[in-house]
């Protein structure tokens, strides 16, 4: 079974950036749909970005301009370079693969 570990969060001030990174088990990574998703207190989980096996890349129109996603399959890892950071990017940010795999998330907390 493919399992998922993200890292890479933590506090940064408005205006930093962070970078975020899933690394996945398995040999089906090179071919999946990779994506990261996020979610505040108190609101539902919602798409940040995704990435094909293509490296055709979609995003949110709110981080749009400030985050960019990208893979490396010889590593099996996803990332995720956030760059401009708002109080509003706070959030748990969980990596996703395929349809239904899931990692644990990662706190990022924009904050001064």
């Amino acid at each position: 079974q493919v399992q998922l570990v993200e890292s890479g969060g933590g506090l940064v001030q408005p205006g930093g950036s962070l970078r975020l990174s899933c690394t996945a088990s398995g040999n089906i990574f090179s071919i999946a749909t990779m994506g990261w998703y996020r979610q505040a207190p108190g609101k539902q989980r919602e798409l940040v970005a995704t990435i094909t096996w293509r490296d055709s890349t979609n995003y949110a129109d709110s981080v749009k301009d400030r985050f960019t996603i990208s893979r490396d399959n010889a590593k099996n890892t996803v990332y995720l370079q956030m760059n401009s950071l708002k109080p509003e990017d706070t959030a748990v940010y969980y990596c996703k693969l395929g349809t239904s795999t899931w990692g644990q998330g990662t706190q990022v907390t924009v904050s001064s």
